[in-house]
């Protein structure tokens, strides 16, 4: 069996403390490193196409509404968990960029909507092509049995956390 970072620190951690059951502490060190693999990795591929994460969520969170890709700023900074302060910058930055514009909402006039230009949907939608590919190239060494097992403990843990907890939902 190959070994790997981790190892070596559950190696250092059992001569030092024999006595811990360091089974968690192996699962959570390879969430930890794989998630800062992987986040290098999934904005290398978002920069490629000029976008931010923080860009890319947006635009993302918008596309995946579906027509008219229309939210208002307070259903995608409650989508994005995000201060209005905040959202209103990241859509400051793209409706310059001519990817999302505003619009007075039809139901009240005192609120606006958010929606993707032309330009912002053929761009998101080329980003998630890559973007997903990226994230099977990332699993590749497992096959898709082994990807959705690895799926379903995921999910089943994240559910029990949640409970207790409040955790930011993903943004995808």
């Amino acid at each position: 069996m190959q070994t790997d970072h981790v190892d070596r620190i559950l190696s250092q951690w059992q001569h030092e403390r024999p006595e811990l059951d360091s089974l968690a502490m192996s699962i959570f060190g390879r969430l930890w490193r794989l998630n800062a693999i992987a986040s290098k990795a999934v904005e290398r591929v978002h920069l490629e196409f000029g976008l931010t994460q923080a860009e890319f969520d947006v635009l993302a969170t918008l596309r995946r509404s579906g027509e008219p890709y229309t939210l208002s700023p307070t259903a995608l900074y409650t989508s994005l968990m995000l201060s209005s302060g905040a959202m209103t910058n990241r859509l400051d930055k793209l409706e310059a960029r001519g990817l999302i514009f505003r619009e007075p909402s039809p139901e009240d006039r005192r609120s606006m909507l958010v929606a993707l230009t032309k330009t912002g949907l053929a761009l998101i939608n080329e980003t998630m092509t890559a973007h997903v590919a990226n994230e099977q190239k990332l699993l590749r060494s497992l096959d898709r049995a082994q990807q959705q097992q690895l799926a379903d403990l995921l999910r089943t843990l994240l559910l029990d956390m949640s409970k207790d907890q409040a955790v930011d939902e993903p943004t995808e």
